[in-house]
Parts: structure tokens; C-alpha cells; sequence
């Protein structure tokens, strides 16, 4: 029997909706993932066995094969997991699959079927919105950040059987709160008042930030050049909506709200070493391309020394 779910590929900053088709048929038992997927992706085998067995549900012993569409497309992460696992359930007739049309899902399984936090959530929630889908199916720890995105439903699981559960109107989730913004441990924001002299580097400064330009700080070490680029974001206009969301997205797919996720409301301020590499500071990497120092620093200042 075949059966969809859906499920999102971050590339960049960006995620793309995929179509998840899972096909439950006779001949040898094996599970075989075609569509561009990565190594994370195709160990997903694993995972879901053992979350399906400790959700008291039986292994399929059949023919599964599933299929990650666009097959363009390259398929990287363990957020697969969680659809995944629902696509062999429902293909093998253990679960209804009509519940699960118009819902994106993505988490990671634990091997005792607890889901454990993806990078990403904010991006898939954009994209579920974007797309006119119903909601976002996603671990309980990724609710908050999802949350942020208003006009669509954001479902918070803590395990495989919750989400089964839910799936079949036994369990009702309730609404999920945004994720808070204040952020009591953040640093104080630094201020441009605090610089004593220095008025013709105060004031272009002032003017660079007044006016979005670049600006280079010529100087030996120690005269005050990264004192100085410190203060910038302190003296930029307060980030609207829409950058905050667009910083959060960033974060989100770097990595960087798994453990505290919020909305981020300060101007971010990055210095990476004068030695980062191309990859770190506009980003890339050896897989699927990751934000870099520049990306990171989006609506806000990113400074590098440069040496002769």
C-alpha cells in the first residue's frame, strides 16, 4: 500500500516542502530510501525500527521502499524520521494515513521512541505557511520557536506513540505559546556614549549605521576599532517583525535555538578570526551549505581583522 507524508529540506536559510511516498508491498523484507538522500537520512532505517518496536507496534517485515520528492533535491538531516516513520505505518495499514494529509512533520527519533529537537523548526513552519498547509507536526521542544509563525497549527510530540495517538483523536494537544523574547541572560546591549574621544570615528560610525554603509577601521591594535563596532548595533533602529523573523530563521537553521528557543530581538553582533575560513564566513561546507559569519550577522554588524 502507498502512503504520503510531507516533510521540508532546508537549503541555506530556506525550506522546501518534500513529498514523502512510502510503498508497503510483497517480496524481500528491506527498507530502501531513494530521492538525493545523505547518510543522516538513510540511517533513519535504524532509528525508526527501533522507535516503531518501542511504540509497541510490529516491524514491517515487507518491501519498503520510500521515496523523497522532488528527487532533485538533496536530502540531509534526521528530521526524516518522524514522517518516515509515520509513512511505514500508515503504508502498512497499522495507522489511518488520512489524518495526515496537509500536515508537515519533522523530528528525530530516539531508539525508545522519544523525539529529540531538529534545527530548523522556524524555516519549516514558514514554509508550511507559505505553502497553505494545515500545520506543523514537530517535537514539543521545537513547538515554541514554531509557534512564532502565525495562521497555521503547530502540534507539539514528545514521543512516536503521542503522535499516533494524536493522529487517531485520542490525545489533544491544545494550543502551544511562542516562544518568549526577553532573554535575561543576554549581555547588555553596549553604548556608542561610552567612547571617550574618538568624535571623527563616532560620527562615522553614526553615519554608517544612519545609512546601511560598510566601514572600515584603519588603526593600530589597541586604538579602539573593535571598541567601537561593539557599539554599532546599539545605535541601530529596533528590528521590526520581520527582520526578527528572518534572524530567528537564521539562527534556527544554524543550529543555535535547539536548546533556548526564543525570538530574537537584539541586533546580533559577530567577529569571527581573522584566520575563518571562506566556507565560515560566507558559508557552504562540504555537505549541503550552511550559514556562514555574514548570514548570521544578517540585519546587524560582522566585523574581521585584516592583517597586511
Amino acid at each position: 500500500m502507498l502512503a504520503k507524508t510531507e516533510s521540508i529540506a532546508i537549503i541555506g536559510t530556506d525550506a522546501h516542502l518534500v513529498e514523502i511516498e512510502v510503498d508497503v508491498s510483497g517480496g524481500l523484507p528491506g527498507f530502501t530510501i531513494v530521492g538525493l538522500p545523505t547518510k543522516s537520512v538513510r540511517e533513519a532505517e535504524q532509528r525508526t525500527r527501533s522507535a516503531i518496536e518501542a511504540s509497541g507496534r510490529p516491524w514491517v517485515r515487507q518491501r519498503v521502499v520510500a521515496n523523497l520528492a522532488p528527487g532533485g533535491l538533496r536530502k540531509d538531516g534526521t528530521h526524516f524520521d518522524l514522517p518516515l516513520a509515520l509513512g511505514l505505518l500508515a503504508g502498512a495499514r497499522l495507522i489511518d494515513g488520512k489524518p495526515l494529509e496537509g500536515w508537515v512533520i519533522i523530528g528525530e527519533l530516539a531508539l525508545n521512541g522519544t523525539l529529540r529537537p531538529v534545527r530548523g523548526a522556524l524555516a519549516a513552519a514558514m514554509a508550511c505557511r507559505s505553502a497553505g498547509r494545515r500545520g506543523l507536526v514537530c517535537p514539543a521542544s521545537n513547538a515554541p520557536e514554531a509557534a512564532l509563525v502565525d495562521g497555521i497549527e503547530v502540534v507539539p510530540v514528545t514521543t512516536l506513540d503521542d503522535c499516533i495517538r494524536w493522529l487517531a483523536g485520542e490525545l489533544d494537544k491544545g494550543q502551544v505559546a511562542p516562544a518568549g523574547v526577553a532573554d535575561e541572560d543576554a549581555p547588555a546591549i553596549e553604548d556608542l556614549c561610552e567612547v571617550r574621544g574618538h568624535q571623527g570615528a563616532k560620527r562615522a560610525a553614526e553615519v554608517a549605521a544612519a545609512g546601511g554603509h560598510n566601514l572600515m577601521l584603519v588603526g593600530p591594535p589597541g586604538s579602539g576599532k573593535t571598541m567601537l563596532a561593539r557599539r554599532l548595533p546599539g545605535i541601530l533602529p529596533p528590528m521590526s517583525l520581520d527582520e526578527s523573523l528572518e534572524v530567528t530563521r537564521i539562527s534556527s537553521v544554524a543550529g543555535m535555538l535547539t536548546d533556548r528557543p526564543r525570538l530574537v530581538r537584539e541586533r546580533p553582533f559577530r567577529s569571527p578570526h581573522q584566520h575563518v575560513s571562506v566556507a565560515g564566513l560566507v558559508g557552504g561546507g562540504t555537505g549541503l551549505p550552511r550559514p556562514g559569519e555574514i548570514s548570521l550577522a544578517h540585519a546587524s554588524i560582522a566585523t574581521c581583522s585584516l592583517k597586511e
